[in-house]
């Protein structure tokens, strides 16, 4: 009976199991307890040793100088340590050299110059080589699966990322017009009041308009002025369904309450 033949995985596809990383440490931390050990060793060199948050130097002292520590105990401890850290580091060091790619072509940086820079021949195998290491930078815009490091799925990671920034944008662009328009509909409001119905609740509301709308500056006071329109436009609504007439008594009070609805639904998803 013949074996089945085992489908190659879909190039574009996501993969499912996230690699083990080291993920994030406080190296400034355990270059510290490492210097410790070799403090308490009495290494005659500790004073050359580099600051804490000189990883990479701190790590070649920790290298040369492995022999100073004379307990067994304290050189495993050591060494597991420095192992963990130079780890730590070459995962660093692809995601910030695939950032240092991205600047250079945004300086307009030809690949074929970028080649001897990534130890390659050529300017395609220098392309291939970033379009590699960018699935270290899209790592994460598919819900928090890693990207196989393939031109397919690096294009595929950035079609969507691409599209969930566009959506940002739309959205805080909607935000910033709706903004732009929420003060002079507040004010319009506040100028017509005495054509609107005087029911106890819209008085409430342009009551609230009004102690708000002076200094609205804040990101926390623009949303206190659009919930307060907002209350108002549903309040008008809600009365004129149950009484069958308008609570704009003027055609600018109705002008009014239009635009404030306007506003509304606009700032409505569609």
């Amino acid at each position: 009976m013949a074996r089945p033949t085992r489908k190659s995985p879909d190039p574009a596809k996501p993969l499912v199991k996230s690699p083990v990383r080291i993920g994030h440490l406080d190296t400034a931390a355990l270059i510290g307890e490492l210097r410790q050990l070799h403090e308490e060793a009495e290494d005659e060199h500790i004073s050359r040793m580099p600051a804490d948050d000189e990883l990479f130097g701190a790590l070649l002292y920790l290298e040369a100088h492995a022999g100073a520590l004379k307990s067994e105990k304290a050189r495993r401890r050591a060494a597991v340590t420095r192992v963990r850290l130079w780890e730590y580091l070459r995962e660093q060091v692809d995601i910030h050299q695939a950032k240092a790619i991205q600047d250079a072509r945004a300086a307009h940086v030809e690949w074929a110059d970028l080649a001897p820079a990534l130890a390659v021949k050529a300017a395609n195998a220098a392309y291939n080589k970033a379009r590699r290491m960018q699935a270290l930078l899209v790592e994460g815009s598919q819900d928090d699966r890693p990207v196989r490091r393939t031109p397919e799925a690096v294009r595929e990671a950035e079609r969507q990322a691409a599209v969930l920034a566009a959506a940002e944008r739309r959205a805080q662009e909607r935000a910033a017009k709706r903004h732009a328009l929420l003060a002079p509909v507040a004010q319009h409001l506040l100028d017509v009041r005495d054509g609107l119905d005087d029911e106890d609740d819209i008085s409430f509301w342009l009551d609230q308009i009004d102690a708000v709308l002076p200094e609205c500056r804040t990101a926390t006071q623009l949303l206190s002025l659009s919930t307060y329109v907002e209350a108002l436009v549903r309040q008008a609504q809600n009365a004129e369904r149950s009484t069958a007439r308008s609570v704009a008594k003027t055609s600018e009070a109705r002008q009014a309450l239009q635009a404030a609805a306007e506003l509304v639904c606009y700032a409505s998803p569609i």
